[in-house]
């Protein structure tokens, strides 16, 4: 009977002693990025997606990715403190798709971060323009764009905000479409950043007549929220400002703070 139990107490040892090392350590969040599948932005989202995977790694959180809205209901989203739209329009959402995102957002169930085509709004593809989404963004329909690319100053006007903690004044991007709107998207968000048109090179007619906001978070509804216009190019990622302001954003977007 002693050697039984002994050899019990082993067994039960043992099996204790590799469930224990084979536990999963648990991440400090989860976040989902929806990025566009292939088309001219592929190459920005393919740097993103190396960029994500490394932050994550480095910082004990886990990230999935969707490649359009299909998967997106209230079970869906419920999973994540963090929503990353890295390049997807706000249109061929379905009805289920839209009402889930607008509930995440508008009950602060998770954070928001919005890259360049999150603007695209307006009759695009077939598709009517998503009016909630307008709002979100202040207000705004997509306009113009400066297609041959153009380089320019950035001005930071929110020095305070945890998006731009140790961010310069005043930093370069070297190559982008700089999207214009209908109206200034300002009386109705909270402008971070703004693109000065006077340096654009090469110069462009195409602008928004002086107060020109490219980044901004609208702080009418509960979610943590950040638009950036900038993301078209995969060089931002050697852009030290922009990776600070998107490693800012995904911290202060998803309740974690660095």
């Amino acid at each position: 009977m002693r050697i039984s139990i002994s050899l019990l107490v082993l067994l039960l040892s043992t099996i204790f002693s590799n469930s224990t090392v084979g536990q999963v350590k648990k991440n400090r969040f989860r976040v989902v990025a929806m990025t566009e599948a292939g088309g001219i932005h592929a190459p920005f989202v393919a740097a993103a997606k190396t960029w994500l995977e490394k932050l994550a790694a480095e910082n004990d959180f886990a990230i999935d990715y969707i490649e359009n809205a299909d998967p997106i209901n209230d079970r869906f989203l419920a999973q994540y403190q963090l929503f990353i739209q890295l390049n997807y329009p706000p249109y061929a959402w379905s009805d289920t798709a839209k009402s889930a995102f607008q509930k995440y957002i508008r009950e602060g169930k998770g954070g928001w971060i919005g890259f360049h085509h999150a603007t695209l709004l307006g009759e695009f593809d077939g598709y009517q323009m998503w009016p909630w989404f307008s709002d979100f963004m202040g207000g705004i329909r997509y306009k113009n764009y400066i297609a041959g690319f153009a380089r320019a100053t950035v001005h930071v006007e929110a020095k305070s905000h945890p998006c731009m903690k140790n961010v310069p004044a005043t930093f370069e991007v070297q190559k982008e479409e700089w999207y214009t709107y209908n109206k200034s998207p300002r009386p109705n968000v909270d402008v971070l950043a703004t693109v000065d048109e006077a340096t654009y090179s090469p110069d462009s007619n195409i602008k928004m007549g002086g107060d020109h906001p490219v980044i901004w978070s609208n702080e009418h509804v509960k979610a943590r929220n950040v638009y950036i216009f900038m993301g078209h190019h995969p060089d931002l990622f050697m852009n030290d400002a922009f990776v600070r302001i998107f490693r800012n954003a995904i911290f202060w977007g998803s309740g974690k703070s660095k």
